[in-house]
């Protein structure tokens, strides 16, 4: 999710916490699966769902994110900025993500059927849970050389080159397609106060108001997943 802003250059206090959600998020769960293949953390059918179901979100949250990087962003960018700055690279990154991504998303419907096998399986659902567990470290680490290279190339050229009315064309293409019940809050989890505050005082009300709505379901599926 981005934040619609009123400065006088783009303001890309939202972008920013998005990249570090993406980050953090997986970071976490590469942690979580992994202490699961050690039998470190219990898991069963209701928990292996839920972990489902947040990965294939994460996954279509990181997708769709870099999606609106290369169809709308880039664009912005060749425009504004021309000569001044090399896209190729940083979409090529785009285009070996998306395997990975399969892959979490296969691992995870693996683990599912893993433990809805029932106990004589337990022992397969740890081998897919170390392959899950595998996997997820792959894309951190992808994620976050990736996003640092992104942002040490590119937020330079849009605070330079980038108009604001272009800046706000891009972040509401970003919001547009997002899962807001799941980024929203978990936008809350992973800002800092100042950040958070900030996204506050440009959302407005409306804002503040889709937290307090979003917030429950969303720790009760977090809890669910992490144990937490």
């Amino acid at each position: 999710m981005g934040s619609t802003t009123h400065h006088d250059e783009p303001n890309l206090t939202g972008f920013r916490i998005n990249h570090r959600t993406m980050r953090s998020d997986t970071r976490r769960l590469a942690d979580l699966v992994g202490r699961v293949a050690a039998g470190q953390l219990t898991y069963d059918r209701r928990r292996a769902t839920a972990l489902r179901t947040y990965l294939r979100l994460l996954c279509d949250g990181i997708h769709h994110h870099h999606a609106m990087e290369d169809q709308v962003l880039w664009p912005v960018l060749a425009r504004s900025a021309g000569a001044e700055i090399d896209l190729r690279d940083l979409s090529d990154d785009h285009a070996a993500l998306d395997p990975v991504l399969d892959e979490v998303r296969v691992a995870a419907d693996d683990l599912l059927a893993a433990y809805a096998e029932g106990r004589p399986a337990a022992g397969r659902a740890h081998t897919v849970a170390r392959r899950l567990a595998a996997t997820l470290a792959h894309l951190r680490d992808v994620l976050d050389e990736h996003i640092e290279e992104e942002e040490r190339l590119i937020f330079p050229v849009i605070r330079r080159y980038v108009s604001v009315t272009d800046w706000n064309t891009v972040e509401r293409a970003v919001r547009k397609g997002g899962a807001l019940r799941f980024e929203l809050p978990r936008i809350e989890r992973y800002a800092h106060p100042e950040e958070l505050d900030e996204l506050k005082r440009i959302a407005g009300p409306m804002l503040r108001l889709m937290l307090v709505a979003l917030r429950p379901g969303f720790r009760r599926r977090e809890a669910t997943v992490f144990g937490t």
